[in-house]
């Protein structure tokens, strides 16, 4: 599942590998400089160590700090005083604006036309066809991780009965993401019941355990969400239930180790470095929707490895490792 050449590498290794490697010391030392002259800040709607949305984006700033940027941050900040905050890093005279949820769509189509020599990218979907030149918007392939998600949930279940989905905010990406989730269940088992229950949180674990502990009732012995707090609720009522348990976001193995069957991890970190290098390199894609595929956007892991041996058969991961190339080469495409 190893992810291709990013787009925005692809010019600089083919005009990398024609250089001697005696200039590489001094090519490290420009490119450094270059760097320096790109100020970066992040926005950030939770904590840093929140485990998750925020701080995987956070480790990817830090990651750029480390490549030679300037950054900044500011988290949890609210809607009220998202405009402020945005506004004040513009006049500071920042390179590139990240705003890392779906609210600064459209707040950075209404203030990016009055600092045209500023990048913005909002980690979000891209909010009408027609957006400034100057912000770039990313379709994180969610639809396509929650139908991988659906097809290995169903291959790993042990009674073939039932399935389940555990959702946080009530918002169109979440529903089609249980939409995709049961779609694909159902579709690589057939007989096998997709479930699903979007709670309206993502901070309410007793909300994420009670959705999980219902759906076990009725019989799904596999639990999967993309609820953050209120996901981590699911996964101990799956191990409460003594069912599997899939994670989302970030390496979750370590909440119940016995019952977890594998992580989908989301690689904001690396989203965010890719967006810092356009802007260094001048590739920077505004007006845009990037859509990296399913395999640059999303990871299966399991601490060291990519799934738990004891859960997951290797016949069902090699089905699941088909699906998966189909949904990265675009040969797969859910609807929902």
């Amino acid at each position: 599942m190893m992810a291709d050449v990013s787009r925005r590498h692809f010019a600089k290794l083919v005009a990398g590998a024609l250089l001697l490697p005696a200039m590489a010391p001094l090519l490290s030392r420009k490119a450094l400089a270059a760097n320096n002259n790109v100020k970066i800040a992040l926005l950030l709607p939770g904590s840093v160590a929140d485990g998750g949305w925020s701080s995987l984006a956070y480790a990817g700033l830090q990651n750029l700090k480390n490549s030679g940027f300037s950054v900044a941050y500011s988290e949890s900040v609210p809607q009220a005083q998202m405009e402020q905050v945005i506004r004040g890093y513009a006049d500071d005279g920042y390179s590139l604006i990240i705003g890392h949820s779906f609210e600064y769509g459209s707040a950075f189509a209404e203030i990016a036309p009055e600092y045209p020599d500023t990048y913005f990218f909002a980690s979000t979907f891209k909010p009408a066809e027609k957006t400034p030149t100057n912000v770039e918007y990313v379709n994180l392939a969610y639809i396509q991780g929650a139908y991988a998600a659906g097809a290995l949930a169903a291959l790993i279940s042990e009674n073939g009965k039932a399935v389940g989905f555990v959702g946080g905010g009530d918002n169109p990406t979440q529903q089609a993401m249980m939409r995709a989730f049961i779609q694909a269940a159902e579709k690589t088992r057939p007989g096998i019941r997709g479930m699903g229950v979007v709670t309206g949180d993502y901070d309410n674990a007793a909300k994420g355990r009670e959705a999980a502990t219902t759906m076990i009732g009725n019989g799904a012995d596999v639990i999967w969400h993309a609820a953050d707090v209120t996901g981590l609720g699911a996964m101990q009522g799956a191990a409460a239930g003594k069912v599997k348990a899939m994670g989302c976001y970030v390496d979750q193995k370590d909440v119940a180790p016995d019952f977890v069957a594998c992580s989908f991890r989301q690689n904001l970190d690396w989203m965010v470095e890719q967006v810092g290098e356009s802007v260094a390199s001048k590739h920077f894609d505004g007006g845009e929707e990037w859509s990296p595929s399913v395999g640059k956007a999303w990871s299966v892991v399991n601490g060291s490895k990519q799934y738990n041996e004891k859960l997951v058969s290797a016949s069902a991961w090699a089905t699941f490792e088909q699906i998966w190339q189909q949904l990265d080469s675009g040969a797969l495409k859910p609807t929902v």
